[in-house]
């Protein structure tokens, strides 16, 4: 009942507690991760045996977040959990990318692991232990697992490095990366940078690695106290015969070796001619052998494909397009294609192309975050859209995948420091990217298209940001690192690693590692290649454009942002919104407010300045405070004998005595004056104790030549009815009392 537990502690103190054999032990393998408030429950359970013909790894993963687990619930009208967010779609495939390379080559019995997020530490961000929850949950499971792995948030905070940060210094952070690994290799690097440095980068890599490692070492000393992780269970998921792999290899490994050597730049010619080859050898194959080695074909052609191809990378050191090693595909670039969008751009780089648009939007256009940990709202907003027909393929229209969601979340991060915040960026963005050829590194060429595109717009961006995907080929010898890498050398390498940043730093970058032993030299040279390359590919985009436009295109609307006391907020809205509603159908503006501290921000969207300088002189009369010697054009509202109640600002009014109405004697107020008129006077005097104020029209008239001063008369006593009438008629445009 009481579990089985192991616990480390962080280099700051803060302990992490590791616990079996107490929930879900009908799972083939359950573990509680437990940090502050915060725990996760990660399960696993495999198949017994594969599924006929399956070649692959049927890895699912999943993680979810429990609202109770914050004590809060789901917004929407079932209030459930229902389909997952995209928080939890990254944080899923942050697990999967980790998982998925450590398993047996020829184990292919379908797993399905899922972590839940069952207690939430507010301050505490659950993405840095849920792959250390799923790793826990196989190494203490007899599933046959090349692990344990863990992972962890290094994030570098006013100069020192800091794992799994609590969420209330995050911000402060000018690195922030998600790092997963084995206690020999690094596995998996994502994360968003401030325009870090290389050195920096591999620097925050090692420290991430030193404490893998230590998560590791706990893993395994739990998974000895249970003793059904001891033997792994046993598996036979692929006939072979080795002897009918050699006859593939013998037939076909150098009509494609000479294939890559040749280096065609076209992927329809290369693909035509290694269709070819596979045909060509199976046409010489008996009947009977095409039957019965027909799940094997497939298989040992692949390998054969993949062994010629990387061998004659390596031996000629030429890619099989025919480029070197480190250069780039020919890039062309074009902006303003579609003239109705604010912004909009096209970048093509060999066979991948992005054509991407920018919208701007106000703050009603802002995207709301419901999750269990993180709520709020964001004003920048990145899709990454990848349809069939990029490839040249026919598949069904779905919703969006779990690998858009992913590559416009990198995309997103490259671009999004370099964005304005504050008063230098009132909008809302939204980028578009619809990938309409690919060919590899679609989501760098996002970024590109991006940038471009919200120069066009005329955002004022900090700087241009490039991307660039790099790979890596290796054998126990010798390898090489390649840039821009095609979708054939991420299908045949060891590595993807994307790097993305301005001419002064890296801004993002995710990388998966496909092979052990990867060194601290090799990564260094892969990110001091990207960078070559990173500058190359801001060449040419600056061919095209270098800075933003000098202002938005005339169709854009235009926001004016203003600041009033916060007390004046109700007054701007009025009863039931009638005062904020009027003023949008007189003008035909959007008038946003949104209360900041001891201020009302408010967002005036308008497609003319007429219209903006009407709605800004309204709001101002709303919110002003009235001011000794300031001129005001008020109307008459109320005539008494002694004088008139002029309105100088909305529910203000004072008094303009009748000595005060002109230069000139008056007998009575309505020879100068009727209820309605609009006039100008000047506030005089504010009475220190009532706040009662006193006006004069006769300040603003020229005084008449040879006029004397009359002796004052004594005030009239003030008319207590009107006083009453005045005041109940305010309470009443107020609205109820509460």
């Amino acid at each position: 009942m009481n579990g089985i537990t192991k616990t480390f502690t962080l280099a700051d103190g803060r302990e992490v507690t590791l616990e079996t054999g107490k929930l879900a032990k009908q799972s083939d393998g359950a573990v509680v991760v437990k940090m502050g408030d915060t725990m996760l429950l990660a399960t696993v359970v495999a198949m017994q045996e594969a599924k006929e013909n399956v070649d692959f790894m049927p890895l699912s993963v999943e993680y979810r977040e429990k609202y109770a687990a914050a004590g809060r619930f789901p917004g929407g009208f079932f209030k459930r959990e229902a389909r997952p967010s995209d928080y939890e779609i990254l944080i899923s495939r942050l697990i999967d990318r980790a998982l998925r390379p450590l398993f047996p080559d020829d184990f292919h019995a379908e797993v399905q692991v899922i972590v839940t997020l069952i207690s939430a530490d507010k301050n505490v961000l659950p993405d840095a232990l849920a792959c250390l929850a799923a790793s826990a949950a196989l190494t203490v499971s007899d599933i046959p697992f090349n692990g344990p792995i863990s992972e962890v948030r290094i994030a570098r905070i006013k100069g020192e490095f800091v794992v799994n940060p609590n969420i209330d210094v995050l911000a402060e952070a000018d690195i922030d990366i998600m790092v997963a690994a084995s206690m020999d290799n690094i596995v998996m690097v994502e994360g968003e940078m401030k325009e870090v440095s290389e050195e920096d980068m591999v620097e925050a890599i090692r420290i991430a690695h030193e404490a893998i490692k230590e998560q590791c070492k706990a893993q395994l000393e739990l998974a000895s106290m249970i003793e059904k992780s001891k033997v792994k269970r046993t598996y036979c998921h692929e006939t072979n015969d080795p002897e009918f792999k050699e006859k593939v290899k013998a037939a076909t490994y150098q009509k494609l070796y000479d294939m890559a050597s040749a280096g065609n730049a076209n992927k329809s010619e290369r693909k035509k001619i290694i269709d070819g080859i596979r045909e060509e050898f199976v046409t010489s194959l008996t009947d009977e052998e095409k039957e019965s080695k027909k799940p094997m074909i497939g298989r040992y052609y692949h390998e054969v494909e993949k062994e010629a191809i990387r061998n004659a990378t390596m031996d000629h050191r030429q890619r099989v397009d025919g480029r070197k090693l480190n250069e780039i595909r020919p890039i062309w670039t074009e902006i303003d294609y579609l003239p109705a969008a604010h912004g909009s751009a096209i970048f093509t780089r060999g066979e991948t192309q992005s054509l991407t648009t920018v919208t701007l939007g106000t703050k009603l256009d802002q995207q709301a975050i419901d999750g269990a940990i993180i709520e709020g709202k964001v004003n920048f907003i990145l899709h990454y859209n990848f349809p069939s027909f990029a490839t040249g393929e026919v598949k069904p229209i779905r919703s969006t995948g779990r690998r858009e969601i992913g590559h416009g979340n990198l995309a997103l991060r490259a671009l999004k420091n370099m964005i304005p915040q504050g008063a230098d960026n009132l909008y809302t963005i939204r980028i578009v990217s619809d990938i309409l050829e690919s060919n590899g590194s679609s989501s760098m060429a996002t970024v590109c298209a991006g940038t471009m595109a919200l120069m066009d717009a005329g955002v004022k961006i900090l700087k241009p940001v490039s991307g660039i995907a790099m790979g890596l080929i290796t054998d126990s010898k010798r390898y090489v690192v390649l840039s821009d890498i095609l979708g054939d050398e991420d299908h045949l390498g060891d590595m993807d690693f994307k790097v993305c940043g301005t001419r002064d730093g890296i801004t993002a970058c995710q990388m998966d590692i496909k092979v052990d032993g990867l060194s601290f030299d090799i990564l260094r040279e892969a990110l001091a290649q990207a960078r070559e390359g990173r500058m190359h590919i801001l060449g040419e985009m600056a061919k095209t454009i270098t800075e933003p436009r000098p202002d938005f295109k005339p169709f854009v609307p235009r926001i004016f942002q203003m600041k009033v006391p916060k007390e004046f907020i109700g007054a701007i809205i009025g009863p039931g919104g009638k005062v904020i509603q009027e003023m949008q159908r007189e003008t035909g503006t959007t008038i946003v407010i949104e209360e900041v501290g001891e201020f009302g921000i408010v967002d005036i969207v308008a497609d003319n300045l007429e219209a903006r300088d009407k709605v800004i002189e309204k709001i101002k009369r709303i919110a002003s405070v009235a001011e000794v010697g300031e001129i005001y054009r008020g109307k008459v509202k109320n005539i008494q004998s002694f004088g008139a109640f002029v309105e100088i600002l909305p529910n203000q009014d004072g008094l303009l005595h009748i000595s005060e109405i002109d230069w000139k004697r008056l007998e009575k107020v309505e020879d100068a004056l009727k209820v309605g008129d609009e006039i100008e006077v000047k506030l005089i005097e504010v009475d220190p104790k009532t706040g009662k104020l006193k006006l004069s029209r006769k300040a603003l008239l020229p005084k008449p030549e040879g006029y004397v001063e009359r002796k004052s008369e004594p005030r009239p006593e003030r008319d207590h009815d009107h006083d009453r009438d005045r005041d109940r008629d305010r309470d009443r445009n107020r609205g109820p009392r509460r």
